[in-house]
This record gives structure tokens, sequence and C-alpha cells, in this order.
């Protein structure tokens, strides 16, 4: 309707408290402001004492003596001017120019020897067949030595075979009571590569003959006999001397 007065909307009353709040709290600062402005005017300053203390007087300070001022010396005398040396002499004579040396002459080589060349070949024949001596000399000595070696070895090797032989027919035969002196008999055996013997005959006597069969009995019941250490020194005929008071 027209002649109604417009609705307000109702308030907020957060807003309203906080306003209310703003204003009590302005006022108490104002109020303080106040309080604390009146009262350091109003305070009177506090009393300062200064002591006053009377200065000793410093004792003078003794006299210093000044040494009198020493007496100018006159200055030297002034040195004589020295007369200006003469100016050098303008040299008259040029030393000629050193001529340069010629260079030294240069060594002419000397010929070669002409070289024959069949001479340079009997030379080289020479040379080659005295190295073949030299070659087959040494070779011959090597062999010498080897035989001589391999020929100590086997004898070496046979006088063992043959001692180990006698050995056994010694521990074999039985000697005759009626043996004088030392003689010597030799048996010529055949033997197989086994050692057994399969023949024995005398071909030196001793002079004895009972001491003969005696020995060759001792032969025959020592079969086999010992074979030898080395192959080489192996024979199928044997030559066996005997002797009775031989060591």
């Amino acid at each position: 309707m027209a002649g109604d007065s417009p609705i307000r909307p109702p308030g907020n009353p957060a807003g309203k408290r906080i306003s209310i709040a703003l204003a009590v709290a302005v006022h108490l600062l104002l109020a303080a402001f106040l309080f604390y402005g009146v009262s350091w005017q109003t305070k009177s300053p506090d009393a300062v004492e200064v002591e006053l203390v009377r200065a000793t007087p410093e004792p003078p300070a003794p006299p210093v003596a000044v040494p009198p001022a020493p007496t100018p010396e006159p200055p030297p005398p002034a040195p004589e001017p020295k007369p200006a040396p003469p100016p050098p002499k303008p040299e008259i004579a040029i030393k000629e120019k050193e001529k340069p040396k010629p260079p030294p002459p240069k060594p002419v080589p000397a010929a070669a020897p002409r070289v024959d060349p069949f001479q340079e070949q009997l030379k080289r024949e020479a040379e080659q067949l005295t190295q073949r001596k030299q070659v087959e000399s040494a070779a011959q000595e090597l062999a010498q030595v080897k035989a001589s070696q391999a020929a100590a070895a086997r004898n070496k090797g046979l006088a063992s075979y043959l001692g180990k032989i006698r050995d056994k027919i010694r521990g074999n035969i039985a000697l005759p009571p009626d043996i004088k002196g030392n003689p010597e008999a030799v048996f010529e055996v055949t033997q197989l590569p086994s050692g057994e013997v399969i023949n024995v005959r005398l071909k030196k006597s001793s002079g004895n003959a009972a001491l003969d069969s005696a020995v060759e009995r001792a032969i025959l019941k020592s079969s086999p006999l010992p074979k030898p250490e080395q192959s080489d020194v192996f024979d199928r005929l044997l030559n066996i001397p005997y002797r009775p008071r031989e060591d």
C-alpha cells in the first residue's frame, strides 16, 4: 500500500557487537594516553650531584741546556777547470779487406786394388778345405773317444761276466790233494744264450790230469752259467782259464 512505511530488513547482531567493542577500545586508549601524558609532565627531574675537586699544580720542568751553534767553516776553493781533450783524429788508413782462404783440396781416393777372380776362388776353396778337415778331425776324435769308452765299458763288463763264471766253477770244484805249485788249465766252453753248457774242451793242460778232470767236471756242474749284465759281451765260445791258487 502507498501510505505504509517501507519494511527494513533486520540488522546483523554480530556486526553491532564488533562496532561496540571497537568504540570501547578507542575510548580506553584515549583515556590511557591522557593519564600518562599528564603524569609525565608533573614528575620533577632527579637531582644531579657534582663533586668539585681542586686541581694540584704540576712541578715546573727542569731547564734544557741548549748547545752553542757550531761555527760555519769556510767553503773549499772551487777546482780549476780541466782543459777539454782534443778531438780524435780521423783514421786515414783504411784496412784492406781480408782475402778469403782457398778451400783445402779434396783428397783423391786411392785406387782399389785389382781383384783376381781366380785367386779369390782358390782362396775360398782353401778355406773350405781347411774347415772340412777341421770338422773331420773333430769327428774322428769324437769317434775315437766314444770307441775307447765303449771298449772300456765292454772290457769291464766282460771281466765282471767271466769273474762270475769262475766264481761259480770254483764253488763246484773238488781239487785233488797232490797239486804242486799253481798250474793253469784253459778250457773252451760252448754255451747257449740261456747259459746252458753244451760242450767243454781242454785247450791247455795244467800238467796234472787229476786237476784237469776236476775242472772239467766243475764246469759241467755249473751249467747254466751266469748271464752277463751287458748283452753285447755275450759270446757263444768262452775261453776260461783256471788256477787252483788264484785269488
